[in-house]
């Protein structure tokens, strides 16, 4: 069990032995494109939506250095035919992105990975013949272990956050993305899935992504993946009456978020929290989120400021959202701005009307 390879099942762990809702059919979903064409999923979603929760939960089902059977076995996932086949049964390499950030610096991330995933594949592997090439030493790890890879990327946009004036060194972690995942020769035989998540979408390269091999779902356009955005109302329905919270004040503080076939959505943080405190308040707002707010609020495009205030009055307003480049500095007019609060959660987006409003009353 390693950081990087194989990180083992103890952050679900700690996930199931607090107040959980089961949302393991998210693995479903991947395990459906394992070995196929749509094999690399990246989810984003805003802050405090369970991102993190369900990078720990892939980690621990596919990790094959440990037995989950105990975690899953009640959950729904296991209900489905693909549970027994994919469990337990690959390679792991694990990033959290933000913590590797923490550990390294900025500007060695790239390198720091390859470097201690290689290290930590050599511990598990003696025999492995490790090449200049990091994905050819991947190659050889496949060919030594008899499986392929799952990759597991969480906070994957933490760099282009964190170094938003710094394009060359969010530029080298995006071609290191493409060298993973673009590679015709090596990716198709390194990887049988990879799930990336985030709050923001892969950043832009020109009108396309940037690593454009990705299957994207975004809060905007979550498809196949929206009951795994949030709560959905009849799981916030059933915390309600097992924990003898108020249902209505739950809908009023935390519900908004209508998606495509799910109807409403909450936002899990603040609800769990709603439960734990036994009180309403506005939680998410007063994490890191909210930092930035002003500064985006403020900047100075036609029309903006009139828009907020009336957002906050409970008008509606109109979007486009499709030139937005996915990253914190490329801001053209009025609709690039509500298109980042919509990813950051400020705003709730109806695809429908391509119009967007304030969910509830804690963003209010």
């Amino acid at each position: 069990m390693g950081i990087y390879l194989n990180p083992g099942n103890s952050g679900f762990k700690t996930v199931r032995n607090s107040r959980y809702v089961d949302k393991s059919g998210l693995i479903r979903l991947i395990n459906d494109t394992i070995g196929t064409t749509q094999k690399l999923s990246c989810v984003s979603r805003p802050r405090r939506f369970g991102k993190s929760f369900a990078a720990k939960m892939m980690c621990a089902y596919y990790d094959k250095t440990c037995d989950s059977s105990a975690l899953f076995d009640d959950l729904a996932i296991a209900r489905d035919k693909s549970y027994r086949e994919h469990l337990n049964k690959y390679d792991v390499i694990y990033l959290d992105v933000t913590g590797v950030i923490g550990t390294t610096g900025k500007e060695d991330i790239v390198s720091f990975i390859k470097r201690n995933v290689t290290r930590e594949l050599t511990k598990a592997y003696p025999g492995l013949v490790v090449r200049e090439s990091f994905l050819d030493t991947l190659s050889n790890a496949v060919e030594l272990a008899g499986n392929k890879f799952i990759m597991i990327i969480d906070e994957w946009d933490a760099l282009i956050r964190e170094e938003k004036n710094q394009p060359e060194i969010q530029r080298e972690y995006l071609e290191f993305l493409c060298s993973l995942f673009e590679n015709s020769d090596i990716t198709d035989k390194v990887f049988a899935a990879a799930y990336m998540t985030g709050i923001l979408p892969i950043k832009k390269d020109g009108s396309q992504s940037f690593v454009s091999d990705f299957e994207e779902y975004s809060i905007l356009f979550p498809s196949r993946f929206a009951e795994y955005v949030g709560f959905t109302e009849n799981e916030v329905i059933k915390l309600c009456n097992e924990y003898h919270s108020d249902f209505s004040m739950m809908k009023q503080w935390y519900d908004g978020y209508i998606l495509e076939n799910v109807g409403t959505v909450y936002n899990p943080y603040s609800v769990m929290k709603a439960i734990y405190n036994d009180d309403f308040d506005s939680y998410w707002t007063q994490t890191s989120a909210a930092e930035s707010l002003m500064g985006y609020i403020s900047l100075n495009f036609d029309g903006l400021s009139k828009t907020i205030t009336e957002l906050i009055g409970g008008v509606e307003a109109n979007v486009n959202t499709k030139a937005f480049a996915n990253d914190l500095m490329t801001f053209r007019n009025k609709d690039d701005v509500l298109t980042l609060l919509i990813h950051l959660g400020y705003l709730a987006y109806d695809e429908e009307s391509g119009r967007v409003r304030i969910p509830n009353q804690e963003i209010r």
